[in-house]
């Protein structure tokens, strides 16, 4: 079966990258190329575009373009090794412009394979990259209480954390997780309360989601990156689609435009505070239209800066 992605916020990521024509660029989440096609749209003969991605998947889909497209290639690999491979490439300090699209892609949701979606029944891995690490299932089947209860908690931000912990191990002494359906009807089970028109198991999922891909920790890892490989005036996008993502990105962007810290009352002028980052424009959101016709945009959020000389 085919999945179809489509590319959140794709004009506004686009044009807070500022094209250049003979620019080079870096999509470091291609998905299934929404975002890099439009990039590939406006690059000039001697434009240069590199996506990467850890879903073999997408790589696959990408490989496919590669084909049609001389100016392009993948790389299979996560974002946060850019800096090595932007090194390898002897690229360090000439990309114009790096783009991160950090939600999930639609394919990966839709197929049931992949385990990633309480809304559909399969195998219950979650993985990015299902060639590496261990699945959700996996995880599960080990994991002491108190650290279901913390991972719930902590990237899902669910409030009766304790108590879906609780049950999920109570169930798996019973019968282990192995399918989605499980794990949703245990969680929205042990669920007192919840958002109207929010599936019970929403927070849940993207927890685990977000703890066994390494999420929070990859983004942590790559943004400083972008300093090293974005040559000057060249455009960082981020789009993020939670708290937690977009809080890592607006305050890399803050502290990074602020400068280099000095201790308190020491006379200082704005160029030895080293400043790396300008920040453009404010967080873009989607229209009302994209979020009616995606309704997957619905809590995305797009930041864009420019590196300093």
């Amino acid at each position: 079966m085919v999945y179809i992605h489509q590319a959140v916020l794709l004009q506004e990521a686009i044009a807070g990258l500022n094209i250049q024509p003979e620019g080079i660029y870096i999509d470091g989440t291609f998905g299934r190329g929404g975002h890099s096609r439009l990039i590939l749209s406006q690059l000039g003969e001697k434009g240069r575009l590199i996506g990467l991605d850890q879903d073999p998947e997408a790589v696959a889909a990408g490989q496919a373009l590669a084909q049609q497209d001389q100016r392009f290639q993948i790389i299979h690999a996560d974002f946060a090794s850019v800096a090595q491979i932007v090194s390898s490439l002897g690229l360090t300090g000439q990309i114009s412009g790096f783009l991160l699209d950090l939600g999930v892609s639609s394919p990966q949701l839709d197929d049931p394979d992949r385990g990633f979606s309480f809304m559909r029944d399969g195998a219950l891995d979650m993985r990015m990259n299902p060639t590496q690490g261990e699945s959700i299932a996996q995880w599960l089947k080990q994991a002491k209480e108190r650290d279901i209860a913390d991972i719930i908690k902590r990237y899902g931000e669910e409030r009766h954390a304790k108590r879906i912990a609780r049950a999920i191990v109570t169930e798996r002494d019973i019968k282990p997780f192995e399918t989605t359906a499980h794990l949703a009807d245990v969680v929205s089970k042990a669920h007192p309360a919840w958002e109207v028109g929010k599936h019970p198991a929403t927070k849940t999922f993207q927890a685990l989601r977000i703890f066994i891909n390494r999420e929070l920790e990859q983004v942590e890892t790559v943004l400083p990156q972008s300093l090293d490989i974005l040559a000057p005036q060249g455009r960082l996008a981020v789009i993020s689609f939670h708290s937690l993502e977009d809080r890592l990105v607006k305050r890399f962007i803050r502290e990074s435009a602020k400068g280099d810290d000095f201790p308190a009352n020491l006379p200082v002028t704005v160029d030895m505070l080293n400043p790396k980052l300008k920040p453009v424009g404010k967080a873009v959101y989607p229209t009302e239209t994209e979020m009616e016709q995606n309704p997957r945009a619905r809590s995305a959020v797009l930041r864009i800066a420019e590196r300093l000389c």
